[in-house]
């Protein structure tokens, strides 16, 4: 089936990149809508949504944008603008997918307007960047980062394979059929390297009960992501086991979620239950961006480019509180479970990051700043064994409404 793919750039500077793409997408047996974010000069060719378009959705016009000659602004107001444009587009059933090519500031444009497509619409970049940080332009969508090579500046022999092969992505994407799953409500769980076991458990029991489990890796775009969809309302329960973005927020790591993470299932009354898991620890790159006046910490090298640091004593009492505050606010029911026998895979007995005192003040404060009302349970045992995942898991479901 003949599917439409947005493609998103700057028709002015980029056009003849662009037209070689317009050109292969067709050749492909697809159709291909232009908008152009280019503000400059005018396009190569004619787009389909021009660049005033954009930028009076964003709040300005394209005259504007040209007298005012603040690049600042122009792409304030494009970045805006296109990000309204796509999801009008696809919400009006007029494209399936999205495509965008650029520099850093094309990149920041492009994938404004792909974000703003569902997850699970097809959507790649090609970018100058890609092989950098790419957290701030992908955020929490499932974009797709092709690193360009050389500059998104003209047609050569690398790069019309570059944008050839990046071209065979999106299609291979929009001509891929999906399965269609049909089953009970969707569960969601918080997963770390350090509570993979319990997971893992948890899921297999979960779905031989006929639920469909989604698990998020714990690093900060995957709490966000977690959150995100319990906002849209896609998720029924939650089994948050991997708590440990809340230490990176506290403690300065580079995992954090932010100061809102776990606020969304608390709104929206979810089911909930909630494990202190990984909060043993803080997460940072290589051992070498450690920051100095960490250096003399209890530090783990989990590989090469992750670098563990065991919370401790205050920390943790901080952690308790923090932690407990976030469950009160919980409309909906909820349930907390406490592993007395450690955290995490390395917060076990005669493991690394075993440290009995600093369990304690976590659990200490945790149970001393929960409300009343909150049911607690504390199991002999470590969050990985198999006692705490059947446990934890016949607590969600019985929860969770018929």
């Amino acid at each position: 089936m003949t599917k439409t793919i947005a493609v998103i750039g700057a028709l002015d500077t980029k056009g003849s990149d662009y037209a070689f793409v317009k050109q292969q997408i067709e050749m492909r047996g697809h159709r291909v809508l232009l908008i152009n974010t280019g503000v400059l000069g005018e396009p190569f060719f004619p787009a389909d949504v021009t660049a005033d378009q954009v930028a009076i959705a964003g709040g300005s016009t394209l005259d504007e944008l040209r007298t005012r000659m603040d690049k600042s602004y122009a792409m304030e107001i494009m970045t805006k603008g296109v990000a309204i444009v796509v999801k009008q587009l696809y919400e009006q059933g007029k494209i399936d997918a999205g495509f965008s090519m650029g520099g850093s500031n094309g990149t920041m444009i492009g994938t404004s307007g792909l974000r703003s497509l569902p997850i699970g619409v097809p959507k790649v970049m090609v970018s100058t960047v890609a092989s950098g940080d790419t957290q701030p332009y992908v955020g929490i969508s499932d974009i797709v980062m092709i690193p360009s090579v050389l500059d998104v500046s003209g047609l050569n022999r690398i790069s019309a394979q570059i944008y050839a092969n990046a071209v065979g992505t999106i299609v291979g994407m929009v001509e891929t059929e999906v399965p269609q799953f049909q089953g009970k409500p969707l569960i969601t769980a918080t997963m770390f390297g350090n509570t993979t076991n319990l997971v893992n458990r948890c899921k297999d029991l979960i779905e031989d009960r006929g639920y469909e489990m989604l698990v998020f890796h714990a690093t900060g775009t995957g709490g966000k992501t977690m959150d995100s969809l319990i906002e849209k309302g896609y998720i029924s329960a939650v089994l948050e086991m991997t708590t440990t973005e809340l230490a990176d927020e506290l403690v300065g790591g580079v995992l954090t979620a932010g100061p809102q993470r776990m606020d969304a299932a608390a709104k929206w009354g979810i089911p909930q239950v909630i494990a202190p898991g990984c909060l043993d620890m803080v997460n940072f790159w290589g051992i070498e961006t450690v920051p100095k006046e960490l250096s003399n910490r209890l530090l783990y090298q989990w590989n090469a480019n992750v670098t563990l640091m065991r919370t401790n004593v205050e920390e943790n009492k901080r952690l308790g509180q923090i932690l407990a505050e976030k469950v009160n606010r919980c409309k909906g029911p909820v349930a907390v479970y406490i592993p007395l026998r450690g955290v995490s895979e390395l917060d076990a007995v005669g493991k690394e990051f075993w440290w009995p005192e600093a369990d304690e003040a976590l659990f200490d404060s945790l149970k001393k700043n929960l409300d009343s009302g909150v049911p607690v349970f504390e199991l002999d045992c470590n969050i990985n064994d198999e006692l705490f995942a059947q446990s934890v898991t016949k607590t969600l479901l019985e929860l969770m409404p018929l």
